[in-house]
C-alpha cells in the first residue's frame, strides 16, 4: 500500500500574518508618497490655480472644487488599500492609511466647511415687523 500525500492546502490571505520586514517595507513609502502627494497637490494643485486665478471668484470656485475631488479621491483610495491591507493582515500598512485617511479627511471637511460657509445664501428677515 501506497502513502498519498495530503493535497495542498489553499493559501487564503488571511490566514497567517504578513512579516514585520514586509509590512514596514510596503507601509512606510506608501506614506510617505501619500503624505507628499497631499502637501504638493495642496501647494502646487491649489494654490497655483488660485494664484492663476488673479481674484476670478468663478476660477477660484472651479479650483477649490477641483481640488476637493482629487482629496476625495485619494480619500477613497487610501481607504481601498487600507481594507486590502487588513485582510492581508499588515497591521502597519493599516496603520499607515488609516493616518493618511483622517488627514485627507481631516482637509477635505475643512475645505468644504469652507465651501459652505463662502457661499451661503443671502440672510432673509424672519419677521415681519416694522426693522425689517
Amino acid at each position: 500500500m501506497t502513502d498519498t500525500p495530503p493535497a495542498p492546502r489553499r493559501r487564503r490571505p488571511w490566514s497567517r500574518r504578513t512579516s514585520p520586514g514586509a509590512d514596514l517595507a510596503l507601509a512606510v513609502p506608501l506614506f510617505l508618497l501619500e503624505v507628499a502627494w497631499l502637501v504638493v497637490d495642496c501647494l502646487y494643485g491649489y494654490g497655483l490655480d488660485v494664484w492663476a486665478a488673479q481674484g476670478d471668484k468663478a476660477e477660484v470656485d472651479a479650483a477649490t472644487l477641483a481640488q476637493m475631488g482629487r482629496v476625495r479621491t485619494l480619500l477613497i483610495a487610501v481607504l481601498v488599500v487600507a481594507v486590502l491591507a487588513a485582510v492581508f493582515r499588515a497591521r502597519w500598512t493599516v496603520t499607515a492609511h488609516v493616518l493618511v485617511a483622517l488627514l485627507a479627511g481631516g482637509l477635505l471637511t475643512a475645505a468644504q466647511h469652507d465651501w459652505q460657509r463662502s457661499h451661503r445664501p443671502p440672510v432673509r428677515c424672519v419677521r415681519y415687523s416694522a426693522n425689517c
